[in-house]
């Protein structure tokens, strides 16, 4: 197997490490060692999940957020930074989520190959989206998305992922990985979480790239080209495994479009806990009336200003409920609810910024989808249809 070499990784840099290496030889990805298996550490519970489907039994893997954690506000432990001075593979959302990844880097020592998810989308575009985000949340002036086909994103993400194809040829053009370049590309795209969020001012660019399906099938490519970057030998699995998940996601968005386009558009207004769904919304035509923390972290603090402005945007835009993701408390949200008479969705959180536990029935990427399609639906009183096959059983 030609694969990054591990031998490559050192030790970790920090000494106060030291007394945890010893972790090492249960850590998940240290299960791999000396094993056929490439280690790969994942940042989010979503791209976990994305390297799972395309990595199948030819990698290790660990995440380092677990179920219901935020990448907004996490700080990796001991065990952590062990696990990721082992690997051979890092996959990173970008696009300015992970404020913690540049320091993760440094204390672990980790050496390998460096994945970015956020490059395998068009961040000009994404970055159009956000603004049109926030323009409506500030104005109500909704853009017209009629121009968006989900009819034609099997094709679409089929032919993203069928750039994996040429994977194999470019492999070769990574072996010999730089982590200077890594370093920099992590820098390139982290620099901005550190920056200060005067007036929750957080770039131009919202980070929850993920919640698009489109834009979850084209992040998902970006891993198959990077795992098969890392491990030639394994390419062509790679690569079959990433055109079927491909196939999938272009089938959960087409039923999720089909489900929000029989809803009228009266009825298709939205307010979240804080700014995590923009992408999804774009996509499915759904108003923004605004969010709890007009932020794109769900650890920011409105200010009463700020929820006033919401609550008269609720009562002038007729907002039906206000939905809470998992990740955040739900107690502002009711406030708010009992003095607009709107309902608090949050016994069904939304899955935002991290997948469901065990159990959750949110589990997986498509799982956590066709989770949050549904409680949105059915909280705008409508009946959500019957879930294709090719998702998987949904009761």
């Amino acid at each position: 197997m030609s694969k990054l070499s591990r031998s490559r990784h050192g030790a970790i840099v920090v000494p106060a490490l030291a007394a945890v290496l010893a972790l090492s030889a249960c850590s998940p990805a240290a299960e791999g060692a000396g094993s056929d298996t490439l280690a790969v550490v994942a940042t989010t519970t979503q791209l976990a999940d994305f390297a799972s489907h395309i990595g199948g039994d030819d990698i290790a893997l660990t995440s380092l957020l677990q179920p219901g954690a935020s990448a907004h506000h996490f700080d990796p432990s001991p065990k952590e930074l062990v696990a990721l001075s082992q690997a051979d593979v890092l996959i990173v959302n970008g696009a300015e989520l992970e404020g913690f990844i540049d320091s993760a880097i440094e204390a672990s020592g980790f050496n390998g190959e460096l994945v970015t998810a956020a490059d395998g989308i068009d961040l000009a575009e994404a970055k159009e989206i956000t603004a049109e985000g926030e323009l409506e949340a500030e104005t109500g002036e909704v853009a017209d998305h009629s121009g968006h086909d989900h009819a034609d994103h099997g094709d679409a993400d089929h032919d993203h992922a069928a750039e994996a194809e040429d994977v194999a040829h470019e492999s070769g053009d990574h072996a010999e990985h730089d982590h200077a370049e890594a370093s920099d590309h992590a820098d390139h795209d982290h620099g901005g979480d550190e920056a200060g969020h005067e007036g929750h001012d957080h770039g131009d660019l919202n980070p929850h790239i993920w919640t698009s399906p489109r834009y979850a099938s084209a992040m998902a490519a970006e891993v198959a080209r990077g795992l098969a970057a890392a491990d030639p030998a394994h390419a062509a699995d790679y690569e079959t495994r990433a055109a079927a998940y491909g196939e999938q996601l272009a089938a959960l968005d087409t039923w999720v479009g089909e489900q929000f386009a029989a809803v009228p558009a009266t009825d298709r207004v939205l307010v979240s806990g804080h700014d995590s769904l923009r992408y999804f919304l774009h996509d499915y035509d759904i108003a923004y009336a605004g969010a709890i923390m007009p932020s794109f972290e769900d650890n920011a603090e409105p200010s009463a200003a700020e929820l006033d402005a919401l609550s008269a945007r609720i009562r002038d835009r007729g907002v039906r409920a206000i939905f809470v993701e998992s990740s955040m408390s739900p107690k502002l949200a009711q406030t708010i609810a009992r003095e607009t008479g709107i309902t608090v969705v949050d016994g069904d959180a939304l899955y935002a910024d991290s997948l469901g536990a065990a159990g959750s029935g949110a589990e997986t990427y498509v799982d956590a989808t066709v989770h949050n399609t549904r409680v949105i639906l059915e909280a705008w009183g409508a009946t959500p249809g019957p879930v294709p096959e090719a998702l998987g059983e949904h009761s």
